[in-house]
């Protein structure tokens, strides 16, 4: 059982914790604390919950601070949940404490941070694994088993947007999404960059265009509700992802449009294309169209008339997941990496993948300012696919 310390215990933290207490079996959470006490003893009260649901749960300690988590022998591993900013310096503290870091999506702000973390990780023998893990969900999984099944030919390209109009409407604490390490690309690009280097492999170069669209931000959630913020990040970013393997991705994520549908994925193979799910999500659905699907038209397809009651995706084919964690299973990525530590194999959301994915990200801006394409540094193999063995909470 590895034993797993929280620093960080807000508006993510639940879905951990619960995950932890319900799901994974192989993890245990030794401790809890963050800057405000207050969030302290709400996660140990909801750990005392989940203890009289019947679920076989320690009591945590509530650790005053950071260095305490870090400096008990009993932790394995630090979960960093902080926020983006805070991310880099939590990882830090922790490796030259000693102890594997699990972090929250980016790793750091900027690549050169990261890279100094993982010279750290290395130097000291220790892992750094990092959200998004829900490329690990039975939807992502089933998509790539579909891509390295041959069902779509040789992939093309894909094409991928996150469309909304921001956080302040539903968020509680908001702000964080505006400042350094925030905005659309580093906050939901994880997502969808690292589900395209999982199906497609590893990415050489970025070209992107950039801005930012309203100087500020009306906050309409609560607590914080008539509270204006200040934007120091751009909140509109495109591009295009060139892979090793030739295919061509391209890329939007916005804060500053009004949207109906936030998530858009889509894989185009010379013998197919496949709607992969929502990256923000574990499950489904996945839809295949193949050649053999075509309905013969007379007329240039583009030239049809199509009334709202049909689906743009008439006549796909809908394809049943064939994986385990399809509901939201956060903290599979953290199990996994776990599981590696304790068997010494390697795991799946690794800093190897976060790097890479990072280094993706950042390059949009990048390439923006400079108005060029930026080649990129960094490497990256997949690892394995997911095994359906065993009894669910237990990994391979």
């Amino acid at each position: 059982m590895t034993k797993v310390a929280i620093v960080g215990v807000g508006a993510i933290s639940g879905i951990y914790m619960k995950n932890i207490t319900e799901v994974f079996r192989e993890v245990d959470i030794v401790g809890l604390c963050d800057i405000i006490p207050q969030r302290t003893q709400k996660g140990a009260t909801f750990i005392k919950e989940q203890q009289d649901k019947g679920f076989c749960c320690a009591n945590p300690k509530m650790y005053k601070d950071m260095h305490e988590a870090i400096n008990d022998h009993e932790v394995d591993v630090i979960l960093n949940l902080t926020r983006p900013d805070e991310h880099y310096e939590v990882t830090k503290a922790a490796l030259l404490g000693g102890k594997h870091v699990y972090t929250e999506k980016p790793m750091a702000v900027d690549v050169d941070e990261a890279t100094e973390l993982i010279k750290i990780a290395n130097e000291k023998g220790l892992k750094i694994g990092g959200a998004p893990d829900t490329f690990l969900g039975a939807g992502i999984q089933t998509v790539r088993k579909l891509i390295d099944a041959g069902m779509i030919g040789d992939v093309v390209g894909a094409d991928c947007a996150m469309v909304c109009r921001g956080h302040e409407t539903w968020h509680p604490d908001p702000e964080f999404f505006y400042k350094r390490g925030g905005g659309p690309m580093l906050d939901m690009g994880p997502y969808y960059v690292t589900a395209l280097c999982n199906l497609l492999g590893e990415a050489k170069a970025v070209m992107g265009m950039t801005k930012k669209s309203f100087d500020t931000r009306l906050i309409t959630s609560e607590p914080h509700f008539g509270e204006i913020i200040n934007v120091d990040v751009d909140t509109h970013l495109t591009g295009c992802i060139e892979f090793t393997s030739g295919a061509i991705a391209q890329i939007i994520t916005t804060f500053d449009a009004h949207y109906t549908s936030q998530a858009r994925f889509e894989v185009y193979g010379t013998q197919g294309t496949i709607v992969v799910p929502d990256p923000n999500t574990f499950g489904g659905p996945i839809l295949l169209f193949r050649p053999e699907d075509y309905v013969p038209n007379k007329i240039d397809p583009g030239l049809l008339d199509r009334p709202d009651s049909i689906s743009f995706y008439g006549g796909y084919r809908n394809i049943p997941l064939m994986f385990r964690y399809r509901e939201n299973s956060r903290a599979l990525g953290l199990a996994d990496m776990c599981k590696g530590i304790e068997t010494n194999r390697d795991f799946r959301a690794n800093s190897d993948l976060t790097l890479h994915v990072l280094e993706i990200l950042t390059s949009f801006g990048k390439s923006s300012e400079a108005k060029r394409q930026i080649d990129l540094v960094t490497k990256f193999k997949r690892s394995a696919p997911m095994e359906q063995i065993g009894m669910p909470g237990i990994l391979d």
